[in-house]
């Protein structure tokens, strides 16, 4: 799925980066048949910020008002788990780059985690599968993730609207449709609003 090449090619990912990731996409096809990691947090991260970013992770414990107000903005059946929510806040020369969040959550029976950065403007700014647990015939493509670059949380970001299926792996599109929907419900609900929310932040 991330093949070593493309990553080496990408925001400036050190060659010796990209080899630790092809060392460890080979271990991991012959030591699991069905689970497979294709990047580390500190991986996706770098993919997502690149050198010389400076990046801070926020935790940050939601308000009743802004847990209820994510979860309206989700839509109907997307669950949020709880009030706590973790960012990866980046910065370069003191200006933001975006905000990381990583969501965990079922496929079918086995799970899937998945990175969404939010450009400062609340949009997708990159969209990365690090880890997929279920067969990887139902993996979603890079192709497929990249319609989600530059959409913010509207209507329009929905299987029957604007985000187009896959074909025999509707629960992978949706698994990943509902991901970024909630990280961007929680994003946009907690924007202007973190004066009233319990925030703790510490350098990466």
């Amino acid at each position: 799925m991330r093949e070593w090449a493309r990553l080496a090619g990408r925001r400036g990912v050190c060659h010796g980066c990209a080899v630790a990731i092809a060392a460890m996409l080979v271990l991991t096809t012959v030591g699991q048949a069905r689970a497979r990691v294709f990047l580390t947090r500190d991986q996706a991260l770098e993919l997502a910020f690149g050198d010389g970013s400076r990046v801070e992770r926020v935790s940050i414990f939601m308000t009743d008002e802004q847990l209820s107000r994510a979860r309206e903005l989700a839509g109907d059946g997307i669950e949020l788990d709880g009030a706590l929510v973790v960012q990866y806040v980046g910065q370069r020369n003191g200006e933001p780059i975006g905000t990381a969040y990583f969501d965990s959550h079922l496929v079918r029976t086995l799970q899937e985690t998945v990175m969404v950065l939010v450009t400062p403007e609340g949009a997708v700014g990159e969209l990365e599968i690090l880890a997929f647990q279920e067969p990887q015939e139902y993996l979603p493509k890079n192709g497929w993730l990249g319609q989600f670059d530059g959409k913010s949380l509207d209507r329009n970001m929905d299987l029957r609207r604007g985000i187009h299926g896959i074909t025999g792996a509707t629960l992978s599109a949706q698994a990943v449709t509902d991901a970024t929907r909630r990280v961007l419900a929680i994003h946009r609900a907690l924007t202007g609003e973190i004066a009233g929310a319990e925030a703790v932040g510490g350098a990466q």
